[in-house]
């Protein structure tokens, strides 16, 4: 999925919500309490249910433009990558993208199936997500 969006907010604010929301993740997850500037290559593990857990590793992370997190299960590879480029004092543009590596014939047959159901919600959720930090400026 590839998704590009104009915003009318600051390119700064808009990286700064991101690493906030990485950094309460990150403390919801494994009770640690990290600073933006340990995040680059920082890896933890996730747990989404009793059975269903995640290694999250954070790839890129350059302050204001960049920040790239790959998630990896039994089944599944993602990597998620926000782009951010700074149009003015007041605007910016976001890239997000997000690829997926399915792990076996019968995964990857469910995962086009299912995935391509579920792009139009991921897109549709993931443009409701960025009019709500939009607002929130």
């Amino acid at each position: 999925m590839e998704l590009t969006r104009e915003l009318n907010i600051p390119g700064t604010y808009f990286y700064q919500k991101i690493i906030d929301s990485v950094i309460y993740d990150i403390f919801k997850a494994t009770g640690e309490t990290v600073s933006k500037d340990q995040l680059d290559g920082y890896e933890y593990v996730k747990e989404f249910s009793k059975n269903n857990r995640a290694k999250i590793k954070i790839e890129k992370v350059v302050p204001n433009e960049a920040y790239y997190f790959r998630t990896s299960t039994t089944r599944n590879d993602f990597l998620v990558q926000y782009e951010i480029v700074c149009l003015s004092d007041t605007s910016c543009q976001v890239k997000y993208q997000e690829t997926m590596k399915s792990f076996g014939v019968l995964q990857q047959l469910n995962d086009l199936v299912i995935g391509t159901l579920l792009m139009y919600l991921k897109k549709r959720q993931f443009k409701r997500m960025l009019g709500l930090i939009e607002q929130s400026y």
